[in-house]
């Protein structure tokens, strides 16, 4: 790992190392007006279907539950809802992130939440030899193997999205 890579460890990145999970931090420029995952993909250089993104929402009956998805797609609520055990849920509000999760918008990891919440990563997730998702902080993502992403969350996968 390049020194600065290891000067910006990230509280996920210490508890996967202390999980001994192998992953690389890869460094992007944060454009502060675009924080979709196309972008992230575009500085990557890396396929949009490969970059997941982490949303976090409330649930009717079960609470707080995170879902991880492609970044081209937009979570169906519906299925979310389903896999969870509730009957309806919603995004939580941006204002609610932080507080929560410990993670800005553009920077919620998967990883090291305050506290673990049920985690479902979208099927498609295991159709690739790894996948990036956010390593906790804006302009840093983990390149990682989604076998031991779903290992270190406890995550399960399923359908989240609309095909």
């Amino acid at each position: 790992m390049s020194k600065s890579a290891e000067n910006k460890k990230t509280n996920a990145a210490r508890l996967l190392d202390q999980q001994k999970v192998n992953y690389t931090l890869v460094s992007y420029e944060v454009d502060e007006n675009d924080l979709s995952a196309q972008s992230v993909a575009s500085k990557l250089g890396e396929p949009l279907e490969q970059v997941f993104k982490t949303i976090v929402l409330q649930g009717d009956k079960s609470g707080y539950f995170v879902c991880v998805v492609p970044g081209e797609s937009e979570i169906d609520l519906k299925l979310a809802a389903k896999v969870s055990g509730n009957k309806s849920c919603a995004l939580i509000p941006m204002k609610e992130l932080l507080p929560l999760t410990g993670y800005i918008r553009g920077g919620c990891s998967p990883v090291g939440m305050k506290k673990h919440f049920p985690t479902f990563f979208h099927e498609t997730c295991l159709n690739y030899p790894y996948i990036f998702v956010s390593a906790g902080v804006r302009g840093l993502q983990f390149r990682i193997s989604p076998q031991d992403l779903l290992r270190v969350t406890r995550a399960t996968t399923a359908k989240l999205i609309l095909e």
